[in-house]
């Protein structure tokens, strides 16, 4: 049996919110550091949107596993406008914002998990 593809998605989103948490840390840390840039992850839509989903059927009645790629870069976050004295552009409000953004999206993806894995043992187990 293949593993089902809402897990391989479920697994690549936390995946991408660990490296985005990654990057707010290491905003965060070097709020104070003069020249810093702020850095952040492509948005996950884009990374799905990169990557090859195909699906074909193996036998009448079934569809292949549409697994995904992983492939996340943190890249220099694109100037808003603002600088500070120490002339680096973290806004630690903005990465304040951006960190409870990451908690709850692990949430929900742990959340949809949890109830998608607790469906199947229902299935399993009748």
């Amino acid at each position: 049996m293949e593993p089902v593809s809402l897990f391989d998605l479920a697994a690549k989103q936390a995946q991408w919110l660990a490296v985005r948490q990654s990057a707010v840390a290491g905003n965060i840390a070097n709020a104070n550091t003069p020249g810093y840039t702020a850095n952040d992850v492509e948005p996950f839509e884009k990374v799905l949107d990169r990557t090859a989903v195909s699906l074909q059927a193996t036998q009448a009645g079934h569809l292949g596993n549409a697994a995904t790629n992983a492939g996340f870069t943190i890249k220099p976050q694109e100037d808003d406008g603002v600088v500070m004295p120490s002339k680096n552009s973290v806004v630690l409000e903005d990465q304040l914002l951006k960190a409870g953004e990451v908690r709850r999206s692990f949430e929900l993806n742990t959340a949809i998990v949890k109830a998608f894995h607790s469906m199947m043992m229902m299935a399993v187990k009748s």
